[in-house]
């Protein structure tokens, strides 16, 4: 009984958890994306997660794209909270094979956020945020 019936059983667990662990832990592609983010809320039936959009906008008044992106990390998801409402850059991992929504609903994990500073317009043009304007100006004020 037990190697018709255990050891199936135990090859089956061993094999989907060898699975989950490689799809975690692989991945696809890494990189940056930076913008607004409009939107982070978390969702989920069992497994929360926070779900968030980004908004990408090459130059000011075209229509933005939208990027959609999950956290799983509260610390990260409270960073990004923080700075929602300014320009930020999210680094992220995209994860492929993940077979449910438990995951996340998206492919793009987010697992750093950093605040810009300066606004790129094209290439050598930059307009300052305000926080680099302030600091600027008390720069020049304690000379």
């Amino acid at each position: 009984m037990f190697k018709r019936l255990v050891l199936p059983l135990l090859l089956i667990v061993a094999l989907g958890a060898l699975y989950f662990w490689a799809a975690l832990s692989w991945d696809f592609s890494v990189g940056d994306r930076a913008g607004w983010v409009q939107k982070l809320s978390k969702k989920g039936w069992l497994c929360k997660t926070w779900e968030g959009e980004l908004a990408l906008v090459s130059l000011p008044g075209t229509t933005p794209e939208k990027f959609y992106f999950t956290i799983r990390d509260d610390a990260v998801a409270e960073r990004v909270s923080q700075v929602m409402g300014k320009r930020v850059t999210l680094h992220y991992e995209e994860k492929v094979g993940l077979p449910t929504s438990c995951f996340g609903e998206t492919r793009h994990f987010v697992n750093k956020v950093t605040a810009s500073e300066e606004i790129p317009l094209a290439a050598g043009v930059v307009v300052p945020s305000a926080a680099a304007t302030a600091s600027a100006a008390e720069a020049a004020a304690s000379r």
